[in-house]
């Protein structure tokens, strides 16, 4: 390790900021018993073997309603496979409905791989002397964001962060607010220069206090997974000496970050490391607690699932991982049970797969990734991987421009969009814009100017030619869609195509 990190650990988790928050009984919101008891119920399993009941349940989830865990338990419960056509199929239109056809891109950044935990399935754990554990320099952070911004031409990170004194909210701070200055060239377009315009967090739970400094930071979303929700598991993954062996206080991170104001907050789970039926109910009782308590579910939903990591046997020692079936499942119950979340498909999974996937509701994926410390500017646009100098082995690591020229033969539009966090349409407004369709349609306007803008600035004469064809698609179906602002629209548009940056609504 870096240094000697015991009296950091000592002062991390405050109780009181636990406590606050369970109910009457001292109990939290993720019922093991009750949630087993539901998944193997004969009313589920009876429910699920009626199609009537079945074709009701895709109803609700069509209307854009949150499904309560019964109905979702009867969805994992279903054997039918003509039903999972319906299923996937009712996937498909939730999304179309809520979002569009847009797909957001992103890559992950990972500032520090020093961590203090030691999970069995991790990588970048303490005791994995076999991966280099380090954090980047300032200087380090604005060199990869010339390759991220100015040479592929992304516009939002995940930046990602071990649990480390070394990674603390101050550096954590200094980071955020480096990349957001950093302003850099585009190598082929002289005069022209760019920026990172929003940066999600994944790190570590954190005090009210400290997520109130992330928050005046300018963070995106604050995503925290619980890896699994199965208390039991957890527990023996997790060694209780160390901070993350505190099952409730991740289970809270984001009541805190809610309350400390960062009002637009992501959850996972990561599949292999207990039945993912389980845990898609996990995710479902962790939405509902949200909406519940502050008018808010999370605004994005992540899955995860286990991948090669160096020195690191237990990945293929588990007896709970999911193969491409069951993973398939889990996203289709997602989309239907958690309708308003965005959800995100990572780099873990393989081109194929990914592509096959997209249909089931994604909202998000990441592209160009690479995950090693300090890597981005060692590749210099290479796709090559160390294992170890990153947490898993990724399966797709096309470039952004491959990767966007898929998405437009399929139909979709990439959105590179950050209009609705700097204007405010985050938390309970943007829960209600989602469930009316309303931020479909109103992003659908900044999803084809930054999509011009992208093209213009960075796509590969093929990728652009694929792009054209989805931009006058759309263009078609906004003038009939939204013709109040069809004329500012083009405004906007024309003013891109002839050099303007960053015009949104």
């Amino acid at each position: 390790m870096l240094n000697d990190s015991s009296s950091w650990i000592g002062e991390r988790i405050h109780p009181g900021q636990i406590e606050k928050y369970l109910d009457a009984n001292g109990d939290d919101f993720i019922p093991d018993g009750v949630i087993a008891g539901q998944l193997a119920s004969e009313e589920c399993i009876n429910a699920a073997g009626d199609k009537a009941r079945v074709r009701d349940i895709i109803a609700k989830s069509l209307s854009i309603k949150t499904l309560a865990p019964d109905e979702t338990a009867t969805l994992l419960n279903v054997r039918d496979p003509e039903m999972w056509q319906e299923m996937e199929e009712a996937a498909g239109k939730v999304k179309k409905a809520v979002y569009d056809n847009r797909i957001v891109t992103f890559a992950p950044l990972y500032l520090s791989t020093a961590c203090v935990n030691n999970c069995r399935y991790c990588g970048l754990r303490t005791d994995n002397q076999s991966v280099t554990h380090g954090v980047l320099s300032l200087d380090e952070v604005k060199s990869e964001i010339e390759v991220l911004a100015g040479k592929i031409g992304h516009k939002r990170l995940v930046v990602v962060y071990g649990e480390h004194p070394k990674s603390g909210i101050d550096y954590m701070v200094e980071t955020i607010e480096t990349i957001y200055k950093t302003r850099v060239p585009i190598p082929h377009r002289p005069g022209r220069d760019t920026a990172i315009r929003r940066v999600n967090v994944n790190a570590a739970p954190m005090t009210i206090e400290e997520l109130t400094a992330l928050g005046k930071a300018g963070l995106g979303t604050y995503q925290v997974f619980q890896e699994t929700y199965h208390k039991e598991t957890y527990k023996t993954l997790h060694p209780h000496t160390t901070l993350k062996g505190n099952y409730r206080w991740r289970l809270y991170c984001m009541h805190r970050a809610l309350e400390a104001g960062i009002d637009d907050v992501g959850i996972g789970a990561l599949f292999g490391l207990y039945d993912w039926r389980f845990d898609v109910m996990g995710l479902l009782y962790h939405s509902i607690e949200l909406e519940k308590r502050f008018g808010i579910g999370p605004h994005t939903v992540s899955f995860p699932r286990l991948e090669p990591a160096e020195n690191t046997p237990f990945i293929s020692q588990s007896k709970y991982i999911v193969d491409d079936k069951d993973f398939r499942k889990a996203l289709t119950v997602i989309r239907l049970s958690i309708t308003h979340a965005g959800m995100i498909l990572t780099a873990r999974e393989n081109a194929a797969l990914r592509k096959s996937l997209i249909p089931l509701g994604i909202t998000q994926t990441d592209a160009s990734s690479n995950i090693g410390l300090g890597a981005y500017n060692k590749a210099k646009g290479r796709e090559i991987q160390e294992s170890t100098r990153q947490q898993f082995i990724l399966g797709d690591t096309r470039s952004l421009d491959d990767v966007v020229r898929e998405y437009a033969q399929m139909g979709y539009i990439t959105s590179f969009c950050t209009a609705g966090y700097r204007c405010g349409r985050t938390g309970e407004c943007i829960m209600d814009s989602l469930r009316t369709g309303a931020e479909g349609k109103f992003c659908k306007l900044n999803a084809v100017v930054t999509f011009r803008e992208w093209l213009d600035d960075f796509a590969t004469p093929e990728t652009k030619a694929a792009g054209e064809t989805v931009i006058n698609k759309e263009i078609g179906e906004l003038q009939e869609k939204v013709p109040k602002v069809f004329d500012t629209f083009m405004d906007y548009y024309n003013r891109t195509v002839n050099g303007e940056r960053d015009l949104y609504f």
